[in-house]
Parts: C-alpha cells; structure tokens; sequence
C-alpha cells in the first residue's frame, strides 16, 4: 500500500534521513524500513531540524584538515578506482577555506594552508554549503550526523552499479539497486517538483548508509582522527 506523504513514522521502527545537496538547498530521504518520502529542506538547520531521525547520512564533508588532504579522500579514491568512479570523490577543502568570500580568496587561503595546493573550482561550489552544515553541528557536534558518499554505497555497498550517474544505463542500474532495499519507485512519483532524479537517488543512497550506520553495519574509511572542531574525518557507507 502506497503511504502519503503526511505518513508518521511508525512507532518503535528507526526512521533514518538521507541527504544529498541540491541547488543551495538539499534534497532529504526519510526511510523507515522500506518506506522512504523525499523531502526538500532548505538549510542544514532543517536537516537537523527533521524530528524522530536517528542518524543522519549527508554527502558532505564534514570533518575538514587544517592542512592538506584528508585521509578518507584518498582512501575512498583508492577504493572507487576500480570501478572507474574515483573522480566522483572531490578532495575537501582544508578549513581555512570556509572564511572565503569569493573564489580567488579560496586559492589564497588555501594555498597558505596546504603547502600551495588550491581548491578547484567544483570543489568551490560546495563551500557555502559546507559552511551551511559546519555552522550547525555544534561543538562539540552530534554524533547522529555522518558523512556519507553515495558512490560508495551504490559501487561498494549496494552493488550492480557500472555506469556513471545522469546517463539512461547509469539510472536505471541505481534504481535497481535501490529496489531491492527499499520502495524507490514510490518515493520517486511523489518527489517534490523539480528534484532531480540523480539527487533523488543519491539521497536515497544516503538514506541506506545511514541505515546501516543505525544498524551497526555500516563501512568506513578514515584514520580515525577528527578536525580543529572535534568533527571526525571519515566517510561511512
């Protein structure tokens, strides 16, 4: 049976939030068992606003170096390799970089920070949403809100996935996967308007690894330590 969009979570179940970025916003999925709602939330405080979640799985990076590349980067690059998704794992930028308004500022702020190494300009793009959630974890920060990478979960953790995401090949191996762990078609047709499918699907992914965080099941990549802030650097799946 199809539930509404104003279901209420049931009692006693773990209710898990998957959240990918999207536009300055981003683009949550509640899960709970198999049923999952996509939702558009307008700021990290509404992500960590969403009531009766357990564990939130966000692709961003949450922990950040002072001074150069986080270890879980580049191990989640290793490990994405094979699969000929490494590229998908953007190198985070190093903390400084948060008090940046513009661009040209990053580089400068970076590269005095990180032994000449400056962001790129995609990896730019994420900054002001990284400022966006870093603003509200607290400190210390809550230990329900976890980094999470949806490649990860969909190459390594999920499986069947080959193809690039935003392709017809790529689409439709996501979807499979996704059906066999939750009710992904539903949750799909009564999407908010104008949320895109691969955001769509990429919370959903998140929504899985932090199911599996919530579990005790989840897999992780890091070195074990945390940031200037007391955010761990790892990336969970």
């Amino acid at each position: 049976m199809r539930r509404s969009s104003q279901h209420s979570w049931q009692a006693g179940r773990v209710a898990v939030l998957g959240v990918d970025g999207w536009r300055g916003a981003w683009v949550g999925a509640l899960l709970d068992g198999r049923s999952v709602r996509l939702v558009v939330l307008a700021d990290a405080a509404a992500v960590l606003a969403v009531p009766d979640v357990e564990v939130v799985a966000i692709d961003m990076p949450i922990g950040l170096s002072e001074d150069g590349v986080r270890p879980c980067d580049a191990t989640a690059r290793d490990l994405l390799k094979p699969t000929g998704a490494a590229s998908s794992v953007f190198p985070a930028p190093v903390r400084a970089v948060l008090a940046a308004a513009d661009y040209a500022e990053a580089r400068e702020l970076s590269r005095a920070a990180a032994h000449g190494r400056a962001p790129s300009a995609q990896t730019f793009m994420l900054v002001a949403a990284i400022r966006d959630l870093d603003d509200v974890l607290g400190d210390p920060p809550t230990d329900r809100v976890v980094e999470v990478h949806p490649e990860l979960a969909f190459r390594l953790g999920l499986g069947g996935v080959t193809d690039r995401k935003g392709t017809a090949r790529g689409s439709v191996q996501r979807l499979r996967a996704l059906r066999a762990v939750m009710d992904v078609e539903e949750a799909l047709a009564e999407a908010p308007a104008g949320v895109p499918l691969v955001d769509a699907l990429d919370a959903c992914a998140a929504a899985w690894s932090a199911q599996r965080l919530a579990a005790g099941t989840a897999e992780r990549v890091g070195d074990g330590t945390t940031d200037s802030r007391g955010r761990p650097m790892r990336i969970c799946w």
